[in-house]
C-alpha cells in the first residue's frame, strides 16, 4: 500500500499498523481486524479520559472520578481497571488477554452507548499473549503528541487500519469498506454542510466520517449534522459504532444490525443527503417477499438483483430538496427488462443529475467497474443530466489498485459544480450535458461513453506520408534486429549441442 492516500501523509499511521501487524501470526485477517481496531479504540477513549482527568485534577474540586463530569463533555468514562496506564502495567504478564477483556466489559458497563459493541476475545488461546503484550507496550511508548493531537492520530490510524484490512481481506472487504477516494468524491459533490445524512448500508461508517471532515474543512459545525445509518452485518455494525465514537460523532445506527429491506430502522426519516455504496448486484435480497412495498414507486425491482431496490429505497428516504450519491456496478446504467423500465421512470421524473464513470481497480473487494449516480429531488438545471467519463483518471498505488488524488477529485467535483451553476462544461471525451430527448434516443442507457464522445488527439503536425515513411523505416530496423537476435540464439543453442 502507498504511504499517501489522497495526498495525506500516512507515515505515522503506517508505522503503528506495521508494528501491530506482528501480532497477527496465523489469525485470519477478518478476525485480527477486530483485535487491532479494538486496541486502537481502547487507547483512544483512555487518552480522551486522561486529558479530561488532568483538567479536573487541575481544577482541584475533587470531581476527577465523577462520571457526569465526563459525560457532560461527550467523553466516555473509563473505570480504573480499564485505563491504559493500568493495562500497560500488565502488558508483560500472561494474563494480559484477560485484563483487556475485563477492561472492555467495564467500559461497556459504564457507557450505555458502547453496550455490546467492544471486542472481548483477547484471552482466547490462539492469540499469542507475548505478542499481545508487545503491541500494548508499543502503543504505550508511541510518542503520539510529537505527531499532533493523539486522539486525531488514533482516529486516522483507525481509518488507515480499515483500509489495510480491506486490502488483506480482498473480496470480503466490500462489507465494511469503501475506498476513501470514492467516499471523498461523493462528499465533495454533495457537500453535506448541515442536515440529516443517511447511509442505509453504512459498513464501517466511512461516509459519515468523511462528511464530518468536509464540514470541519469548511469551518462548519459538525453538530449541525444528524447521522442516520443501518448495517446488516453484526461485526461491521460494531466497527461503525467504534468509528463514530473515535471521531467524536453521534449517530443513530439503530440498536443493532438489521436488514434494510425487511427492517427499515428509519421508516419516517427523510434525509437531506444520502451517501451509500450498497452491495453490487446483490442476488438473494428477498425481493419476492416485498412485492407490494411502498418504496417501489418507479417499478418492482427484480428478485435477482437489488441495485434498483437500493436506489428506490434511498429515493423514498430523500427530503423534498434532498440529494443522494451512490455507487453502483456499471450494469445498472444499461440493464434492460424490469431494471431498464425503472431507470427510464426515474429519468423521466428528472431525478438523475449526474452520472460518473469511475476508473477500474479502485476497490479491494471487486474488479467490477462502477459508476457514481447523483440524484437530486430539486435539480437546478431542470431536464438536464451531466455525464462524466473519468475512466482514465487516477494513478496506480500498486499492481492491483488505483487511487484518485485530491486534484482528481477536485476536477470531478469542480466540473459538477460548474454544471449546476449553468457554466459550459462540455469537453470531448470527458464531459457532456444531455437533455431528455438525447437520453431517450439512447434508449435511456446512461453509460457516459455514449455521450461524451472520444477525446480529440492532438495533431503533431507531421504530414501523413512523412510519418508513414519514418515509421516503416523504424519497423524495418526492428525486423533486422529481430533476425540478428534470432541467429545469435540459434548459434548459442548449437554451441551446447541443440539445433532449432
Amino acid at each position: 500500500m502507498a504511504d499517501k492516500v489522497n495526498g495525506a501523509n500516512l507515515g505515522f499511521e503506517r508505522e503503528i499498523f506495521a508494528a501491530a501487524d506482528k501480532l497477527r501470526g496465523n489469525i485470519d485477517a477478518a478476525e485480527y481486524k477486530n483485535v487491532v481496531l479494538g486496541l486502537i479504540f481502547l487507547k483512544y477513549i483512555s487518552d480522551s479520559f486522561e486529558d479530561r482527568y488532568k483538567e479536573l485534577i487541575d481544577e482541584g474540586e475533587g470531581f476527577e472520578e465523577d462520571r457526569d463530569e465526563y459525560l457532560a463533555k461527550n467523553i466516555f468514562f473509563v473505570p480504573k481497571e480499564a485505563r491504559w496506564n493500568y493495562i500497560a502495567s500488565q502488558a508483560m504478564t500472561p494474563e494480559i488477554g484477560q485484563v483487556i477483556d475485563r477492561a472492555m466489559v467495564a467500559i461497556e458497563d459504564e457507557n450505555d452507548r458502547l453496550k455490546g459493541i467492544l471486542p472481548k476475545n483477547y484471552a482466547r488461546p490462539e492469540l499469542d499473549k507475548r505478542r499481545l503484550g508487545e503491541v500494548v507496550d508499543l502503543f504505550n511508548n508511541l510518542k503520539l503528541k510529537e505527531h499532533g493531537n493523539s486522539k486525531d492520530i488514533l482516529g486516522r490510524t483507525y481509518e488507515y487500519a480499515l483500509a489495510q484490512f480491506a486490502s488483506l481481506e480482498g473480496k470480503n472487504a466490500g462489507e465494511f469498506y469503501t475506498p476513501s477516494s470514492v467516499v471523498k468524491t461523493l462528499v465533495e459533490i454533495l457537500q453535506p454542510y448541515e442536515g440529516r445524512v443517511y447511509d442505509p448500508c453504512c459498513g464501517a461508517g466511512g461516509m459519515f466520517v468523511q462528511s464530518a471532515k468536509f464540514v470541519e474543512n469548511h469551518q462548519g459545525r459538525v453538530d449541525n449534522l444528524s447521522i442516520f445509518g443501518q448495517e446488516s452485518n453484526a461485526n461491521t455494525w460494531k466497527l461503525a459504532q467504534m468509528n463514530l465514537a473515535i471521531h467524536a460523532l453521534e449517530g443513530n445506527l439503530g440498536q443493532g444490525h438489521a436488514d434494510t429491506f425487511f427492517n427499515d430502522l428509519h421508516k419516517t426519516m427523510r434525509a437531506d443527503f444520502i451517501l451509500a455504496n450498497p452491495p453490487f448486484n446483490m442476488k438473494d435480497w428477498g425481493g419476492d417477499k416485498l412485492t407490494e412495498d411502498a418504496r417501489w414507486k418507479y417499478g418492482l425491482p427484480p428478485a435477482g438483483n437489488a441495485n434498483f431496490a437500493w436506489m428506490q429505497h434511498m429515493i423514498y428516504h430523500l427530503s423534498p430538496k434532498g440529494k443522494l450519491g451512490l455507487v453502483l456496478a456499471n450494469g445498472s446504467l444499461s440493464a434492460s427488462g424490469r431494471e431498464g423500465e425503472i431507470r427510464e421512470n426515474i429519468i423521466r421524473d428528472d431525478l438523475v443529475e449526474c452520472i460518473i464513470a469511475m476508473p477500474d481497480r479502485l476497490f479491494y473487494s471487486t474488479g467490477i467497474s462502477v459508476s457514481l449516480w447523483i440524484i437530486n429531488k430539486d435539480k437546478k438545471q431542470k431536464g438536464k443530466t451531466l455525464f462524466l467519463d473519468c475512466r482514465s483518471i487516477g494513478h496506480m498505488v500498486d499492481r492491483a489498485h488505483r487511487d484518485l488524488s485530491d486534484e482528481d477529485i477536485e476536477r470531478i467535483a469542480g466540473t459538477y459544480n460548474d454544471f449546476v451553476e449553468g457554466k459550459d462544461v462540455q469537453e470531448l471525451g470527458y464531459a457532456h450535458v444531455a437533455d431528455l430527448e438525447e437520453i431517450e434516443k439512447n434508449n435511456f442507457v446512461l453509460t457516459p461513453g455514449r455521450y461524451v464522445g472520444l477525446e480529440e488527439e492532438e495533431d503533431d503536425g507531421e504530414p501523413f506520408d512523412e510519418k508513414m515513411e519514418r515509421l516503416t523505416a523504424e519497423l524495418s530496423q526492428l525486423f533486422d534486429e529481430s533476425h540478428r537476435l534470432e541467429d545469435l540464439i540459434k548459434e548459442q543453442l548449437e554451441g551446447i549441442g541443440y539445433e532449432v
